[in-house]
């Protein structure tokens, strides 16, 4: 049994994202020094949709009908605006609305702008690239080229050379809570998944020369060398099929524990690496998804878990992540609302967000607005919606759920209970992205690193972002210039005995009663540790926060640890059209990915054209 690692990202072990992933709003509101304030899914985008989890009903139904429409879109994502693009496409008269809970378009591909000394910042505070688009279906590819994406110019726009031209690696952050001491260990040898950095300039060291400034104790070490080096077969006996099944069925801790012997200690090293990836804990990534992204330990099982060697680079990024691609879709679908016509111009233009919901307008995107219900689906479908406070019902010849398919249960009463529960299976992962602007990078040169795997602390990976220039955009070059750096926090809990599910939902209610004051917190307390020794002063070198909570992260993705080998079947069952109600986004898919989301309002569409 031969399996690539696209082929296991496409579902045979465990489908994760791609950046969710994921500062500030590009409305002209520039960050300031301490906004002391949460961006993404914010308590006021996300209080009706909890009173709707909870049992609030809205009597909708009692109110005149404002307005009739050819198809409405519930979510202005990705998915969600592909949808009305596609739709628009078939039918250029069609009168679409697209409602969306939060205070700006794009969903989890959020854009985050910085000021620093005049100069401009842009960053990702959600969807971060397109992973890999040389293995999209022709559909998704063609609609980004259709919106002026030329995706060979990343390898030209997208500095590869950048961080290994200073000589940086990648490092690991030893806590002294953890370990005893805070220590930042450079030139990490782990390969990386879809990597950025070109083969053979990572500047790593040797896996002893590495490990051996470990603050560990001389055993537990030298069962980490043995862990990279050693080519034994610790499953000897067992044939490829049932060595898949086994790395399959355990985690990717147990398996360091159990076939590796690593003491705890040892296993810590890794114990948060895999948050950003999987939003969860090695002690909750099955063996096989490890070995599949990279993580030593594989190397004597004669399996085929390594890269594909055609594997594309990480490098098809803008600065602001997938926001851009949000912003072409919707000047396209909204005329006037932005100059430009180019990937380049997009970048730097600014929207005029009055012109988004304009009467009159073939196109109308209307913000602050929480769908509360969606009745008679069979028919003409009733929506009712909370618009910044006030309730207000239209109809819908046709509509396509393209936000958070766990709320659509919620939405329509008119779903049988088989789809609903199916619905409520999606659930989706916790996250922040924290974005951070500094006034300059030097630490990081002097410290000779540029990406640092933090397994035992708050943030789990913080890293200097990635050399992206375009357009009028260009990114710093210099380490005397400012830049921004990007932090990951998963609030996913170990816990035995505990699925991905629970330890999700437990996450979740975790971040949802955090503070910004949380975020600052640690955001000085790690940069320090990790950048100190390297002349980093918070109060000095720190020039603008941006937090971004995502309590519904990642789409769900078949888990083998917890999930029966039919449990894919339940997307299916989770995406039936229902009349004239159509379900999309990357949920329905179980791909935290943009690709994903543009295939699942593909499908969408064309399903409500055949109704």
């Amino acid at each position: 049994m031969t399996i690539s690692r696209r082929d296991f990202l496409n579902g045979v072990a465990l489908t994760i994202g791609a950046g969710f992933g994921p500062a500030c709003r590009p409305r002209g509101d520039a960050a300031t020094k301490h906004p002391e304030t949460l961006q993404g899914s914010t308590d006021a985008a996300i209080a009706c949709a909890h009173a709707l989890r909870d049992g609030q009903r809205y009597a909708y139904e009692r109110l005149p009908v404002e307005a009739e429409v050819d198809l409405l879109v519930v979510g202005a994502g990705i998915s969600g605006l592909a949808a009305a693009y596609y739709h628009r496409r078939r039918d250029p008269a069609a009168r679409i609305l697209i409602l969306d809970n939060q205070d700006d378009f794009g969903g989890h591909a959020r854009r985050c702008e910085m000021h620093v000394d005049g100069r401009l910042i842009l960053g990702y505070g959600g969807s971060e690239s397109l992973h890999s688009p040389g293995s999209w279906s022709p559909g998704a590819r063609g609609l980004v080229q259709e919106l002026g994406v030329d995706l060979e110019r990343f390898e030209t726009l997208f500095d590869r050379d950048l961080y290994p031209g200073l000589g940086l690696s990648r490092g690991v952050l030893f806590t002294r809570e953890a370990f005893g001491v805070d220590r930042l260990v450079t030139g990490d040898p782990t390969r990386m998944f879809a990597d950025d950095i070109p083969q053979g300039r990572h500047h790593a060291r040797t896996p002893e020369a590495f490990i051996a400034d470990f603050p560990l104790a001389p055993a537990a070490r030298e069962g980490l060398v043995a862990l990279y080096v050693d080519t034994r077969d610790v499953l000897a006996g067992a044939s490829t099929d049932e060595k898949l099944r086994i790395l399959g069925s355990i985690s990717y801790r147990d398996f360091l524990i159990k076939h590796w012997h690593l003491d705890e200690a040892a296993v810590s090293v890794f114990h948060k690496r895999s948050n950003d990836l999987f939003a969860m804990n090695i002690d909750g990534v099955p063996a096989l998804a490890a070995g599949h992204t990279g993580y030593p330990g594989f190397q004597g099982l004669g399996l085929p878990l390594q890269a594909e060697a055609d594997e594309e680079p990480y490098i098809f990024h803008f600065p602001d992540g997938n926001a851009s691609i949000a912003r072409l879709l919707v000047r396209r679908l909204v005329p006037g609302v932005a100059p430009g016509s180019t990937m380049d111009d997009v970048v730097t233009a600014h929207f005029d967000y009055t012109r988004l919901d304009v009467p009159g307008s073939r196109t109308r995107l209307r913000l602050n607005s929480t769908v509360v219900g969606l009745g008679d689906v069979n028919a003409e479908v009733d929506v009712g919606y909370l618009h910044a406070g006030t309730l207000r019902r239209v109809r819908a010849r046709h509509v396509i759920h393209a936000g958070y398919n766990m709320m659509l249960p919620y939405m329509s009463s008119e779903l049988e209970q088989p789809q609903r529960d199916a619905l409520l299976a999606c659930v989706k992962a916790p996250i922040v992205y924290a974005k951070v602007a500094v006034r300059n990078w030097e630490p990081w040169v002097k410290l000779g690193v540029h990406e640092i795997s933090n397994p035992m602390g708050f943030f789990a990976r913080i890293k200097l972002d990635y050399p992206v220039s375009i357009g009028q955009y260009q990114c710093s070059k210099s380490p005397r210039e400012p830049i921004g750096l990007h932090l990951v926090h998963v609030p996913a809990p170990s816990a035995q005995g505990l699925d991905m599910r629970t330890r999700w939902r437990r996450g979740r209610a975790k971040l949802l009663g955090m503070k910004y004051q949380d975020f600052e917190r640690n955001i000085v307390d790690e940069l320090t540790r990790a950048l100190g020794p390297g002349g980093f002063d918070a109060r000095r070198d720190i020039a603008a926060i941006s937090v971004y909570r995502w309590g519904h992260g990642y789409a769900y993705g078949f888990n083998s640890l917890y999930d029966e080998p039919h449990a894919p079947a339940l997307f299916e069952l989770a995406r039936q059209r229902r009349g004239r109600l159509a379900v999309a986004n990357s949920d329905a898919g179980w791909s935290a990915t943009a690709n994903c989301a543009i295939d699942e309002a593909a499908r969408a569409v064309g399903e409500l054209a055949e109704a």
